[in-house]
């Protein structure tokens, strides 16, 4: 799969406020599903499971099948390499500018 493929995939993914709390729910600690679900009480359980497919899809949690539970990895990696592309140069250049506008103003 090209890259750019990869990458739609993940800032698809982080579009959604809920797949984004899920993230972070996930980046502290693994969490089975029943333990995400419960922690968003207006969802119901299929809504929950299609939004941690999404993720899973775009390899931001990898997922562990433990007996009956269903155990949810954050994968941090595909958020290292966005910010690592994208992220991480643009906040260089922007932080030189305003370094160069506070040295040009005092």
């Amino acid at each position: 799969m090209s890259s750019d493929v990869e990458n739609d995939r993940i800032f698809k993914a982080l579009a959604a406020s809920t797949r984004r709390s899920i993230l972070d729910l996930l980046k502290d600690d693994p969490q089975t599903t029943g333990e995400l679900c419960t922690r968003f009480p207006a969802l119901d359980r299929c809504t929950v499971m299609q939004h941690l497919k999404v993720l899973e899809e775009a390899d931001l949690i990898i997922v562990r099948r433990e007996g009956r539970e269903r155990w949810n990895h954050l994968n941090p990696l595909p958020i290292k390499h966005i910010h690592d592309r994208w992220i991480g140069p643009y906040a260089a250049y922007a932080t030189e500018v305003l370094d160069r506008l506070k040295t040009d103003l005092e």
